[in-house]
């Protein structure tokens, strides 16, 4: 009996195989860039669309305009200045409308303060600000390691938006076909650049710090520790760097011996570092604010759109960073614009403790 079937199976074969052919591979023209001896499989890969959507989105705003000093600090000319105190007045106020187009465009000086008494505590969003000025001034004393003499800005994360655009949460456990559970992986993620492996690798090494590793370090025993699953946890973490990087392996491995160090290009140093700048920017800074965004899910009251932004996780967790959160694509962070050099003023930020002056900073 003739299989009438068949020219039907054949044709969604052939479907789905163009499909397979046109979704997960680029089309021409690649071009790759060496970084090694020849025929080691060293090479950069690249696409002219794809980098051209990489410069695109990390151009930098223009600076403001300068202005002449004021000659007294901001501290003598205005109340409850905690952070910023020693800044010269009108640096200090331009290095305000710097972050307000930085953070929020939109809502302007309500996002973070009452402009009928700006010296009032009563909005949180200040007393998160203050906090992540901190946190910049850190990164740019403490981190060079990994930002080196470019550093960051506000901008560098946030974009022109109240909440970044690229951050993560922890993830609540999920299903999988008739499986009870996914055992975290399994599932298409953008975080593992939508391959089945370890769908959130970021709790485990940008909170904690777990051990990055595919190979153990000691000959198998008892202590060795090192799995089939840790290696894909790994893997799931270095497909996070790529996209956030926008680079392949070899960019920080080298190709005859991905685990050496002395063998390895030095950008691996430096992921090194930024995956330990990642964890204090995170422990330290962001995730003890939560109290603050659970009691304002939807943000400040003048939040407008961006009320509708997610500030918390399923779990109730703190919205965190990542490498994607500064990278987004490139690199490095607005390919490597060198917006610091523009605001000194914040590297001048004060590192003393805050004091609350309002019991409207006090979760609810």
């Amino acid at each position: 009996m003739k299989n009438i079937f068949a020219p039907v199976g054949l044709g969604i074969a052939a479907a789905a195989s163009a499909a397979v052919v046109l979704f997960t591979f680029e089309r021409p023209p690649v071009e790759t860039q060496q970084r090694g001896f020849r025929g080691t499989a060293m090479e950069l890969v690249h696409t002219p669309r794809a980098l051209q959507e990489i410069v695109a989105r990390n151009i930098p705003p223009e600076p403001t305009e300068k202005v002449e000093p004021a000659g007294q600090k901001a501290s003598e000319v205005y109340e409850n200045v905690q952070v910023l105190g020693d800044l010269d007045a009108a640096e200090f106020n331009r290095l305000m409308i710097a972050i307000t187009a930085w953070v929020s465009p939109e809502q302007g000086c309500n996002y973070c303060h009452n402009v009928e008494n700006m010296a009032s505590d009563e909005v949180y969003t200040k007393h998160v600000t203050r906090r992540m000025l901190q946190m910049t001034k850190a990164i740019n004393a403490n981190w060079q390691t990994h930002v080196r003499e470019t550093g960051v800005t506000c901008y560098t994360c946030h974009r022109g938006q109240p909440v970044p655009a690229y951050v993560w949460h922890t993830e609540p456990g999920r299903s999988s076909s008739m499986l009870a559970g996914s055992g975290g992986q399994n599932l298409v993620s953008s975080a593992a650049a939508l391959s089945s492996l370890p769908y959130e690798p970021f709790t485990a090494f940008f909170q904690d710090s777990l051990p990055i590793r595919v190979n153990g370090t000691t000959p198998h025993g008892p202590n060795n520790r090192a799995s089939i699953k840790q290696a894909e946890w790994t893997y799931a973490l270095m497909m996070h760097f790529a996209s956030a990087t926008g680079q392949n392996c070899t960019w920080c491995h080298n190709s005859r011996n991905f685990g050496s160090w002395v063998d390895a290009p030095p950008t691996r140093v430096n992921a090194w570092y930024g995956i330990r700048m990642v964890r204090e920017i995170n422990n330290d800074y962001i995730t003890p604010l939560t109290p603050l965004w659970r009691a304002n899910p939807a943000g400040p009251p003048e939040a407008g759109s961006a009320a509708k932004l997610a500030r918390l996780g399923p779990h109730g967790d703190a919205l965190k960073a990542n490498c994607m959160t500064c990278h987004q694509g490139a690199y490095k962070p607005l390919l490597g614009a060198p917006m610091l050099r523009d605001y000194p003023a914040l590297n001048e930020v004060s590192l003393s403790p805050r004091q609350q002056r309002s019991a409207a900073l006090l979760p609810r």
